[in-house]
């Protein structure tokens, strides 16, 4: 695992040293190992987190003529196998390490060589002789890559700090962006929350050539259910699947183990796993709360025989000064709420191991959300007038007294009752996000308040596959994935999602919708599955997620934070915030008389990272603009 970086100089003469500036901004991604490339049109650099060959493997990795050079993050699981066909082409290799494989495999196939590979990765790679970069992104968006087009140059990063390192580059908010941040608590790509910095899309490569640059995907996800698919059939496959994907996944030369939370997801991974060798298992607790998890991921961990390790999560901790940490870290806010935790459960897995497997993906491949229950439940609902459901939405916020419970029911059924009202994608949207259209106008006046921008683009979803590749396009690399590689990698920690190994990812889009939700039962094949394999208080446990109880806490502990970062003055000084409209929201939840604890984190997080970054509203005085282009007027 590792951090990768670089830029053309077309236009602008390369100052001297300022690729390892970039580099050393990356370390905590790459501690172990750091190396840059520099000639007249392209600089280069790359972190190591050393993980396969821990002697070979240097970044930037050269082929023997020294004509062109790759860095590169990600694993290839694949790349034993990958390297021997590569070898009986007379390919020649000097060390074990799967950068130089990759590298090799561009060589031999250019771009083509991608969907040869298995695993996460963002790549770069750099022919001297050809004036060519090409850059590319793994199928499922598991490993970051952003881009900034600035005239004929390109600069890109596994984080957009190493974008922001540019002096040429405004630090703009961008409103489109915002305007999805506030309403999904995370920006769908290629957007990003600056303006004029984009993410380059999962399963895309990217090519620049002299100051000309192109895009095309290199592998799409199409569901085409198979109808004649029986559940015996689908176990069977899904089990060699997760068997196959999960053994390679093991494969390191550092210490590895596997995150736990007592939930169908981890405890298959577990599950998996535990038949090929010892494992180490990692869990966060809330002890005391109704929410925790603890039985359950002990249970697991006695099972299957684990060196089990938990860390407890509690109002003690000096939860203040992680999340302005946070700020650094995450490049872009976290407004999942979900990134503490992880924050926490990845620096204590770093104290053991240096790699740790997670069951991220299976809720998106294979229907694991309330969300897609709820979208069912508003079908009904929407036969009853609106006028009807707004009755009832008036006397829940009038009659239901709020709770300080994590996600409790009357919080379900509000949101419920708000999402029916509006259109199916919007609300599929809605019940995942946060600020309703409303409450955007209220708060942020000078921006357009619509629905996000997945919502638009999505307004024909109307059934559970088009969620589902709606989530696993958006929510998923966006939101889920973004949130664990920066909590993670911010502790030098690599994370694998075995379910995201892409075959599982093409088998679950062919599978009928009843193997995935059926009636009330949420993944519906991986239960079936499982059965036989985990104890039924896994099976039958009710969802939680890995959360905090932000209503409560927002109410105490985090109070004195979130109102010295909320002050009038800074909230004014943004240019697109009403302060009086931001203070009364936080009275209301003070007061008890609504639930916004999720709210007011995206706005805790977005003005901490703002202030970190120096980013301002497009109606601030700046510095010139660089002449930039969107990713989305790339040729294809």
């Amino acid at each position: 695992m590792c951090g990768i970086a670089g830029y053309t100089h077309l236009q602008r003469r390369a100052e001297s040293g300022f690729i390892r500036k970039i580099a050393a901004s990356l370390t905590h991604r790459g501690p172990d190992q750091q190396g840059i490339y520099e000639s007249d049109k392209v600089s280069l650099a790359g972190v190591r987190l050393k993980i396969i060959d821990l002697e070979g493997g240097d970044q930037p990795v050269f082929d023997e003529s020294g004509d062109s050079a790759i860095v590169f993050n990600g694993e290839i699981y694949n790349h034993a196998e990958l390297r021997r066909e590569l070898e009986g082409r007379g390919r020649r290799f000097r060390s074990r390490c799967d950068t130089e494989v990759v590298l090799q495999a561009f060589l031999e196939w250019d771009t083509a060589a991608f969907s040869r590979l298995r695993g996460m990765f963002a790549a770069a790679v750099w022919s001297k002789s050809r004036q060519r970069l090409v850059l590319a992104r793994d199928r499922l968006g598991i490993k970051p890559l952003y881009v900034y087009r600035a005239g004929q140059d390109v600069y890109f990063g596994s984080e957009l700090k190493a974008i922001l390192a540019h002096r040429d580059v405004p630090r703009r908010l961008d409103l489109e962006g915002l305007n999805d941040y506030l309403s999904l608590n995370y920006v769908p790509g290629p957007r990003t929350l600056v303006e004029g910095i984009e993410k380059l899309p999962p399963g895309h490569w990217l090519e620049w050539h002299e100051g000309v640059v192109r895009m095309e995907p290199w592998w799409q996800l199409e569901f085409q259910p198979d109808p004649k698919l029986t559940l015996e059939a689908a176990r069977e496959e899904l089990d060699r699947l997760l068997g196959e994907a999960v053994r390679e996944h093991l494969i390191s030369d550092v210490p590895l183990g596997v995150w736990a939370s007592g939930g169908l997801d981890s405890s298959t991974i577990v599950h998996y796993a535990a038949g090929a060798r010892s494992l180490k298992t990692f869990s966060i607790s809330f002890k005391g709360r109704g929410f925790d998890e603890s039985q359950y991921f002990r249970e697991i961990a006695r099972i299957y025989g684990c060196d089990h390790h938990e860390f407890d999560i509690n109002a003690d901790l000096e939860l203040a000064s992680a999340i302005e940490e946070l700020a650094w870290y995450s490049d872009e806010p976290s407004a999942d709420a979900g990134a503490l935790p992880v924050w926490f459960l990845s620096r204590m897995s770093r104290r053991h191991v240096t790699v740790a497997l997670s069951g991220e993906g299976a809720d998106e491949l294979f229907g694991g959300y309330l969300t897609y229950l709820a979208d069912d439940c508003a079908k009904a609902l929407r036969l009853t007038p609106a006028a009807g459901r707004n009755l009832a939405l008036r006397g829940l916020h009038r009659w239901w007294p709020v709770s300080d419970d994590k996600i409790g029911l009357e919080y379900k059924l509000k949101r419920l009752l708000e999402g029916s009202l509006l259109s199916p994608a919007a609300a599929h949207c809605y019940w995942n996000g946060t600020f309703s259209a409303e409450q955007k106008a209220a708060i942020c006046p000078g921006i357009p308040s619509k629905p996000p921008s997945c919502a638009q683009s999505a307004e024909s979803a109307a059934c559970l596959n088009r969620f589902l590749l709606l989530d696993q396009t958006t929510y998923l690399p966006d939101d889920i994935l973004y949130k664990v590689d920066r909590m993670s990698m911010a502790h030098s920690l690599e994370v694998r999602p075995p379910f995201l190994d892409h075959r599982i990812a093409e088998f679950a889009a062919r599978l009928p919708e009843n193997l995935k939700v059926r009636g009330f039962r949420t993944k519906f094949l991986l239960r079936d599955l499982m059965k036989d394999k985990l104890p039924a208080s896994i099976l039958k446990r009710r969802k939680t997620g890995l959360d905090i109880p932000a209503h409560e806490w927002f109410r105490g502990v985090l109070r004195p934070l979130l109102l010295d970062t909320l002050t009038h003055e800074r909230l004014k000084s943004t240019g697109i915030f009403d302060a009086d409209a931001v203070h009364r929201l936080i009275r209301s939840h003070q007061e008890r008389r609504v639930n916004v604890g999720y709210h007011l984190w995206g706005l805790l997080t977005l003005i901490l990272w703002m202030n970190r970054w120096g980013i301002q509203a497009a109606n601030h005085p700046e510095r010139p603009i660089a002449t930039s282009s969107s990713l989305s007027s790339f040729p294809r």
